[in-house]
């Protein structure tokens, strides 16, 4: 049986070290990180649509149909009636027009309430 010396020991343990050690490398060499999917912002319509629908409920309104496909929100707050229309314009703005009707005496401020909250949905 043949006995290694010291010198021999240590440097078979180095060998050992560095085999470990590229190995380890390599491996991480094949590696790769994928950037995240971006993902698309809401149309301005969707952005106009929800933030009109939602300030309409902020007001009190209860809505009573969405027309979507014609850009209309019809509802209800008491005796008034509430039309939100929508519209995509031709230069790609987006038209938002609300008026709300009722008797006489009957909450003259709602609609530029609403508006003012669609405002605040919509970051201005």
């Amino acid at each position: 049986m043949k006995i290694k010396s010291a010198q021999a020991l240590r440097d078979t343990h180095r060998a050992r070290i560095a085999v470990i050690v590229l190995a380890g490398l390599m491996t991480l060499a094949g590696c790769v990180v994928y950037e995240p999917a971006p993902v698309p912002a809401p149309s301005t319509f969707d952005r106009s649509w929800n933030a009109a629908l939602g300030a309409a409920q902020d007001e009190g309104v209860q809505v009573a149909s969405e027309d979507r496909a014609n850009g209309v929100i019809k509802g209800y707050r008491g005796e008034q009636e509430v039309t939100i229309n929508i519209r995509t314009q031709a230069d790609g703005n987006v038209r938002v027009e609300i008026s709300a009707r009722g008797p006489k005496g009957a909450d003259p401020g709602l609609g530029g309430r609403i508006s003012r909250a669609y405002d605040r949905r919509m970051g201005r």
